[in-house]
C-alpha cells in the first residue's frame, strides 16, 4: 500500500478524492477538496491531503490543515472550522498506517496533530470532545418528515408562514443577506465571525454542493439565514443564525424546516444538525426535531488536554466584552482573528 500526498493542482486527483468520499458511507460535506480549497483562498493556510492506495485504487483518506497562530506555533488539523474531518478508510490496516504516517510527518515538520474524528481511532488520547453530532433520519419526503414530528414542533414550523414569514433557497446572490444576519447575531453571541470572503468562498467551491436559506419577515427584514453543504448521503449545517428581535415570530423554525424538508424531498438519507453540548439550549432544539446524538471525537495527539476552568471563565468575560462592542467594529475585528480560531 502505498501512502502518498494529494496532487491538488491536478484535476483528475482531485476528481479521484471527492468521488472516494462521495462513495463512502461515512463520508462527509467537509471532506471534500472544496473545503481545503477554501481554507486555501480565504484564510491563506497551507493543506495536506494524504491518500492510501493499492493499486491505484484508493483504501483511505486522510486530509490536514497547517493551523497557524501568531506565538503559538502550527498544528496540523484535520479538519478545523467544522466538526470533523479525520480518516475515512476501507479497513482498520489502512486507518493506522494513514495515522502512524501523519504522526511522522507532524513530527518532521515540527507541528502538534490534532484529528477531529466521527468515530474512535487508535490513537494515544482517548478522543473525548464533551460533544456530540445530532443526527436525523430522514424519511422519503417532506410530508412523512412533518407528519412524524411533535404537534408542537409541526404548529411551530408551520406558524411562521401563516404569520407571512418567507423563506428563500439559493446560492451566492444570498451571500449579502446570509452574512448580515450572521454577522449580527454571532457579535450578539460574544464570539468572532468568519470573514464574509470566507463565506463567499466556501459557497463558491462547493457550488451546486451548498445552499444559502435567508427567512424575511413580513416587511422584508432578514431574521434568519443559515447555510447547508451536500454529500450525497447527508446534509450538514455549519452555520444558522437568528436575530433576537425577531424571535417571537420564530424564524429559525422556518428556516430548519426549510432546510429538512429540502433534504427529504431531495432524497438525503440523514441531516447533520452540528455539534452540541448534551443538556444545553441547541441541544434540546436539535432534539425536537428528532435528531440523536453521536460522540464526536477529538484527538490531540501532541500534548494532554487538561481542564482549564480559569481559561473557560476568561472566555466567558471576553463573550461578554465582545457582544457589546458597535456591530461594524465587531465584525471588523472577528473577521481578522477567526481564522485563528480552529473550532
Amino acid at each position: 500500500m502505498l501512502i502518498r500526498p494529494l496532487n491538488l493542482n491536478a484535476q483528475n486527483d482531485r476528481l479521484k478524492w471527492d468521488r472516494y468520499v462521495l462513495d463512502h458511507p461515512d463520508g462527509s460535506a467537509y471532506q471534500l477538496t472544496a473545503w481545503q480549497a477554501a481554507v486555501e483562498r480565504a484564510y491563506g493556510f497551507s493543506c495536506f491531503y494524504f491518500l492510501a492506495e493499492d493499486g491505484g485504487a484508493i483504501q483511505g483518506i486522510l486530509p490536514l490543515v497547517e493551523h497557524s497562530v501568531p506565538l503559538l506555533g502550527k498544528s496540523l488539523i484535520s479538519l478545523p472550522y467544522c466538526d470533523a474531518g479525520g480518516v475515512l478508510a476501507n479497513d482498520e490496516r489502512t486507518t493506522e498506517a494513514l495515522l502512524k504516517h501523519v504522526q511522522v510527518f507532524s513530527s518532521e515538520r515540527g507541528s502538534k496533530l490534532k484529528v477531529h474524528s466521527y468515530h474512535p481511532l487508535p490513537l494515544p488520547d482517548n478522543g473525548n470532545s464533551n460533544k456530540v453530532r445530532m443526527l436525523l433520519d430522514l424519511p422519503e419526503n417532506a410530508e412523512q418528515l412533518m407528519a412524524g414530528l411533535k404537534s408542537k414542533v409541526r404548529s411551530q414550523a408551520r406558524k411562521p408562514q401563516r404569520d407571512g414569514l418567507t423563506a428563500k433557497l439559493g446560492g451566492a446572490e444570498l451571500c449579502e443577506s446570509f452574512y448580515r444576519v450572521f454577522s449580527r447575531n454571532m457579535r450578539d453571541l460574544g464570539s468572532p465571525v468568519h470573514s464574509r470572503q470566507w463565506i463567499e468562498t466556501i459557497v463558491r467551491e462547493y457550488g451546486e454542493k451548498a445552499r444559502l436559506c435567508v427567512v424575511h419577515t413580513p416587511d422584508g427584514e432578514a431574521a434568519a439565514a443559515g447555510l447547508i453543504l451536500l454529500h450525497i448521503r447527508t446534509v450538514s449545517i455549519p452555520w444558522a443564525s437568528s436575530l433576537r428581535r425577531y424571535n417571537p415570530l420564530n424564524p429559525n423554525m422556518l428556516l430548519y424546516w426549510t432546510f429538512l424538508s429540502f433534504a427529504a424531498d431531495h432524497g438525503y438519507e440523514r441531516f447533520d444538525f452540528g455539534r452540541s453540548t448534551p443538556g444545553e439550549g441547541t441541544y434540546r432544539f436539535k432534539v425536537q426535531w428528532g435528531a440523536e446524538p453521536h460522540p464526536l471525537y477529538w484527538y490531540d495527539v501532541s500534548e494532554q488536554k487538561t481542564k482549564n476552568d480559569s481559561l473557560s471563565r476568561k472566555r466567558e468575560i471576553a463573550a461578554a466584552v465582545w457582544s457589546r462592542l458597535p456591530l461594524t467594529s465587531a465584525t471588523f475585528l472577528g473577521a481578522r482573528l477567526r481564522k485563528y480560531i480552529s473550532l
